[in-house]
């Protein structure tokens, strides 16, 4: 469920019509729910109401600075995985103390600056990285409290870029490894064991694979603890999926995950950490578009956007689908037809769809690309010198735009030209 329906024919952001915003704001840009954004968390917290837990937002989904600290005052913690993302999480007034620092390629920069700032555990992926960390630590004095990051070789069955449980991946220890990880790990000055992290990818939709790697963390949790270890915090990352795709069946709810989670580890006395980031953002967002030209192509017609690849890239990185809607309400039974919708970036990959059945427009028309709320703004460039997108926030019937578009100007100033030139 989101907060994008049409009222009065036309396409609105809960109480906010979108062609409002693209009047007022310009276009390409992207338009946030924040009752979308509140709803999605909540299913999480509730789904996981039967036992200590704590919801830590994947800040790489959507990491600004609005979201993060509306998500925050609902008591949201934050995953992060670089330095960036935990400055971002803690100018959005998150505490260190529901913050999680993950990621395979930690500097020791990071690691200080997380310590110092506070921290609630580090998601360690390595043995070098496990050393390095102690180093640090204990040149600052500190004790910092980790979870080692176990690959469990579970095949999340989705998109190959974005699997990150199978043995091949570079994601954290094999598990056969991980009572011998876990033995250095508490012989090291400066780190305190206190659970097992497991992350095996993103837009899940089907329950069984975490079944399967919930069931191997039940077995490492008992013998982690037979090994005189303390667990207890599980961390299980996130994943689940989102309907990108509305005439699809729709992926499992979060109560339907959270009793997954109950079944396979509930009886191990552990608080639980989930990382969703796609399942509380990626519908709670749209990128707004408008129609520069038609253009009649040899037995194909495109429809050629001011939004572009640079704008989401997603299609183009991922061959990934999103809905596609007119802002002005069609009629019913309106007729359709095909046309490939592409950008006017200098590639053949800046095509976000190709035969979408779209009602007839042309220059000045608005669309909708539907579940952009994820990995959209965040994975956004400035490529062929485009400005970077804007983004837009709104609440009932108010919005405020919370990335400014920047202007040509500004784009180059940040430039310099050496003195011998």
């Amino acid at each position: 469920m989101d907060h994008f329906n049409y009222a009065g024919g036309v396409l609105c952001a809960e109480d906010v019509p979108l062609t409002r915003i693209a009047e007022e704001v310009g276009t390409p840009v992207y338009v946030y729910s924040a009752a979308t954004l509140t709803r999605h968390f909540l299913l999480f917290r509730e789904a996981l109401a039967w036992t200590d837990h704590l919801v830590c937002y994947a800040v790489k989904a959507n990491s600004n600075l609005a979201v993060l600290k509306l998500l925050g005052s609902l008591g949201a913690g934050m995953d992060v995985v670089s330095g960036g993302e935990y400055a971002r999480a803690r100018a959005a007034g998150v505490p260190g103390e529901r913050i999680v620092f993950s990621g395979v390629g930690k500097t020791r920069a990071e690691m200080r600056q997380a310590i110092e700032g506070g921290i609630r555990q580090f998601n360690v992926e390595s043995e070098p990285e496990l050393r390095a960390l102690s180093e640090v630590a204990v040149s600052m004095g500190a004790t910092v409290p980790i979870a080692v990051r176990v690959n469990p070789d579970v095949d999340a069955k989705t998109h190959a870029k974005i699997a990150t449980g199978k043995s091949e991946n570079k994601f954290g220890i094999p598990i056969a490894r991980a009572r011998q990880v876990y033995a250095e790990a508490a012989s090291l000055p400066g780190l305190q064991v206190i659970g097992i992290d497991m992350h095996i990818g993103s837009q899940l939709t089907d329950l069984e694979p975490y079944r399967q790697a919930y069931g191997k963390m039940a077995e490492l949790t008992r013998a982690l603890r037979a090994d005189g270890h303390g667990i207890l915090r599980l961390d299980l990352g996130g994943g689940l999926g989102i309907p990108y795709r509305r005439d699809n069946a729709a992926p499992p709810l979060p109560i339907e995950y959270g009793q997954v989670i109950r079944e396979t580890l509930g009886d191990l006395g552990c608080e639980i950490e989930i990382e969703p980031g796609r399942n509380i953002v990626g519908n709670a967002g749209v990128l707004l578009a408008q129609v520069i030209y038609l253009k009649q192509g040899e037995g194909r017609d495109f429809l050629i956007l001011d939004a572009a690849m640079n704008d989401l890239i997603r299609p183009a990185m991922y061959d990934a689908h999103h809905d596609i809607v007119p802002v002005r309400e069609s009629a019913p039974g309106a007729a359709v037809h095909p046309v490939d919708v592409v950008g006017p970036v200098c590639e053949t990959g800046d095509t976000f769809a190709r035969g979408a059945q779209l009602p007839v427009l042309g220059s000045g028309d608005l669309v909708a690309f539907r579940s952009a709320g994820a990995y959209g703004a965040v994975m956004a460039s400035e490529y062929n010198s485009r400005p970077l997108v804007p983004e837009v926030l709104v609440a009932g019937d108010r919005y405020a735009v919370i990335r400014p578009r920047p202007g040509i100007e500004e784009m180059l100033a940040r430039d310099r030209v050496p003195e011998w030139l």
